[in-house]
């Protein structure tokens, strides 16, 4: 049997249709229902869902009245909080397209955005690095005032239209746009039924930052998609405070990185959350040491996803089809995928790449300005991950790696190649190499081999690299060696660094 597992076909998405129309339809017959709740152990923020979609609505009347234009790309350069992902449906409920951003990125990584995108306008939050350019420059202040103002109406159409971009690192070492269109949040359907099991009583806490797309749909779109409420811990709120809030907060459903899951396993803090069912995890592998011991602190079961930012997720685990086996689980009723090798689907049993069909609604519509590259992600109908993987005869899907050098560090991908090409220009470096390394159970980090002629002062190398790098970018762990490993043809074979015993 081959490594095909068809689930069926989701219903079409409607047509005309509007991404931020779909996700505030939850808040019909629920205006005075909390809609999110901001968690923090001195003053809580909430917002009803009728002031959720004002202010939505609002902002998107207010975007139209400063001259921007339907398929107006806007850059969102905000910190963490509820304007992020207001700005981020407004712009859509209107025909814009957002690109969220994190706003730990360097003057210099948002300068290669605007130069690649061309932006009409940036929405800025204060204390947020952004360069001057030909744009229109909105601060988070005037986007405020804007929550008054009469609601837009809503900007219907193809489902198959761009909605909003998101950057990802790539292999290549340029960090690439990824294009969705509206279709993208009716495709997460299938991961609200698959996964999460959510429905309008949950109050779901996802633990990221508002700014970050895991956060944006897991977080935020889909629980307001089906009227739940979303609990999101305020700005400085640290992982292992996070259990104490939950509680207060009466949370059903925890979404994290593994990460987060681990701190607070550690904390000492007592994990004492009555009203919990379940919890999430994306965003890297979640270790059998983590939900093991989390089931013994806590009572309930961590559920695995595996997606991208190219696909969302659409392999999961969940309370009525768990994992077994430590596989990631089966693909969500409604999708289409399979593992392959170079002719195509392989054999159950046989590890190849993961595949998902072209036709799924939650797939990209490509990589901006980069046709050439958007083909070569696809081998006839199926889209390669770049993720190995092994299909059981029942059809779970076992995660055996990555296909490329790519790092995972706190749940962030990121680009070995990207670093490198940053690093490279301080003084006294003869070669360098990145790659994630574990430093112990459970925790990656990014670490930077490199060698000189002559002893390198690494506190200015960390602060050449915090000058370049995003913070989750930025190797935690510098080594010095006589040489770099490489092979017959001279690459770098990071798989032998992974190994180095580390000082």
């Amino acid at each position: 049997m081959l490594s095909i597992s068809d689930t069926g076909v989701q219903a079409p998405c409607p047509s005309p249709f509007n991404f931020a129309r779909h996700v505030l339809a939850g808040a019909k017959g629920r205006e005075a229902k909390t809609a999110l709740e901001v968690m923090s152990h001195d003053h809580d923020e909430s917002w009803t869902f009728g002031a959720l979609e004002q202010a939505v609505r609002g902002i998107g009347t207010g975007l139209l009245e400063a001259g921007l234009r339907e398929g107006d790309i806007v850059l969102l350069r905000l910190g963490n909080h509820v304007s992020f992902p207001l700005a981020h449906l407004a712009a859509i409920a209107v025909g814009l397209v957002p690109v969220p951003t994190s706003a730990q990125l360097t003057e210099g990584e948002v300068s290669k955005m605007i130069n690649e995108l061309s932006p009409a306008a940036v929405i800025v939050g204060e204390g947020i690095t952004c360069p001057e350019g030909d744009f229109l420059r909105l601060t988070e202040t005037q986007m405020q005032a804007m929550h008054v103002l009469a609601p837009c109406d809503f900007s219907m159409g193809d489902p198959d239209r761009l909605a909003y971009i998101v950057y990802t690192s790539g292999t290549s070492g340029k960090p690439r746009a990824v294009m969705h269109a509206h279709r993208a949040v009716w495709a997460r359907q299938m991961m609200i039924r698959d996964w999460y099991e959510l429905s309008d009583s949950d109050r779901l806490c996802h633990a990221g930052a508002f700014n970050w797309t895991y956060t944006l749909g897991t977080g935020l779109m889909d629980p307001w998609s089906v009227g739940a409420t979303a609990l999101i811990p305020a700005e400085g709120v640290m992982p292992e405070q996070i259990a104490g809030l939950m509680k207060a907060h009466k949370a059903t459903i925890f979404a994290a990185a593994p990460g987060v899951y681990r701190k607070m396993l550690k904390s000492g803090n007592a994990l004492d959350l009555p009203d919990l069912r379940h919890g999430l995890s994306a965003g890297e592998k979640l270790s059998e040491t983590i939900r093991q011991d989390w089931r013994a602190a806590t009572g309930c079961e961590i559920y695995e996803a595996f997606g991208m930012s190219e696909c969302s997720t659409f392999l999961s685990s969940s309370p009525s089809r768990p994992a077994t086996n430590a596989s990631l689980g089966h693909a969500q009723n409604g999708r289409c995928v399979a593992i392959v090798g170079d002719d195509g689907p392989l054999p159950r049993g046989e590890t190849g790449q993961i595949a998902i069909h072209h036709q799924d609604a939650g797939l990209m519509l490509g990589y901006f300005g980069a046709e050439a590259e958007t083909r070569q992600r696809f081998q006839g109908d199926w889209f390669l991950t770049g993720d190995l993987g092994v299909m059981h005869e029942d059809g779970q899907i076992a995660y055996k790696g990555r296909a490329d050098d790519m790092m995972n560090a706190g749940g962030y991908r990121v680009s070995p190649v990207e670093v490198e090409q940053a690093l490279q220009g301080f003084a006294g470096l003869t070669a360098l190499a990145v790659t994630d390394v574990e430093v112990k159970a459970d925790v990656r980090v990014i670490g930077c081999f490199y060698t000189s002629e002559s002893d390198v002062d690494e506190a200015a190398l960390k602060a050449f690299a915090q000058a370049t790098l995003a913070a989750y970018k930025q190797p935690k762990l510098y080594r010095r060696l006589d040489s770099l490993p490489t092979g017959p043809n001279n690459k770098i074979r990071r798989a032998a660094l992974k190994t180095l015993t580390l000082k």
